[in-house]
């Protein structure tokens, strides 16, 4: 059996830190105390959205570059910054008097809110420019990473039900106990079965390229070829041929399982970190992207 490297854990958590850092346990980061920086996100939003409705440039037009507009892009440009502080704050436990939990819940709900008020910003003038580049990777990094609390909100507690609580390492260790024993079980059978059977053991893959990772399955997959081939045999063994064959159906039935619940894993794991392919990068050419825009702004100001 081949088994693809592992990615790293699913998602951050506080449980390693002091208690005076850790959040209340086994509490979702969306509903962190009460919901608390979905209301800062939303109280943020409504004061951008009342004061743009209530400004009246002197040309009648809002833009990036009356006062209100500038008052909103510096807020923008700070909680973009401080959003992408999170990356290095995550790494750092004990510092800081917030949990991650706290962090991770207001990175979620202040990245929502500041789409809203980099738009009102710009007074909606956005075009084929470094501004309205920079609008558009922020749009990006947040879509994104709405998609990756979704699926820290679901992966994890899906991979803990789908291993029945044992952990991967158990798992993989019943595996290559059973394959030991299809072997063994098969030394006296035809040489066409034990074959199949060594196969399963060597050539069973549990992962491998990217997209059989996301898909979860193997079409060919040696140990369900294997199976096959003993329960064809059995149908055709009578009296004694037939106990060694239903013994090895057995394990082999049971492997299969655990190999499904194992590639389920792997794909899990596999959707939990495929945001970040997209993510990250776009975090990074945001950034750029920012520093073009303010340059910009004030090298024609």
């Amino acid at each position: 059996m081949t088994v693809a490297p592992r990615s790293p854990p699913a998602a951050e958590s506080a449980g390693g830190a002091p208690a005076a850092y850790r959040s209340r346990p086994h509490e979702p980061f969306l509903v962190h105390r009460g919901l608390r920086y979905l209301w800062v996100a939303a109280a943020v939003v409504a004061a951008s959205v009342v004061a743009y409705a209530i400004h009246r440039p002197r040309l009648g037009v809002a833009n990036g570059g009356t006062w209100l507009g500038y008052t909103l892009g510096v807020i923008a440009a700070a909680l973009v910054l401080w959003l992408a502080y999170y990356r290095i704050r995550k790494r750092r436990y004990g510092v800081g008097r917030q949990p991650l939990t706290a962090w991770l819940s207001a990175h979620v709900y202040l990245g929502i809110a500041v789409v809203v008020v980099a738009t009102l910003h710009a007074g909606f003038e956005l075009g084929p420019n470094v501004h309205g580049l920079t609008w558009v990777l922020l749009v990006v990094v947040v879509l994104s990473g709405i998609v990756g609390a979704l699926a820290y909100a679901r992966y994890p507690r899906q991979m803990t039900r789908n291993r029945a609580g044992v952990a991967l390492d158990d798992l993989l260790n019943q595996i290559a106990t059973l394959d030991a024993e299809c072997r063994a079980a098969s030394l006296d059978l035809d040489d066409a079965l034990a074959r199949a059977v060594h196969a399963a053991g060597t050539d069973t893959r549990i992962g491998g390229g990217w997209w059989r990772r996301v898909v979860g399955r193997d079409d060919r997959c040696p140990t369900r070829h294997a199976l096959d081939l003993a329960r064809s045999r059995a149908r055709d063994a009578v009296g004694s041929d037939a106990r060694p064959l239903r013994r090895l159906i057995t394990l082999l039935a049971r492997k299969d399982a655990l190999v499904g619940i194992a590639r389920r894993e792997a794909r899990m794991r596999t959707l939990l970190g495929l945001w970040l392919y997209v993510h990250v990068p776009a975090t990074v050419g945001l950034l750029t992207a920012l520093a073009l825009h303010v340059v910009s702004v004030f090298w024609y100001w």
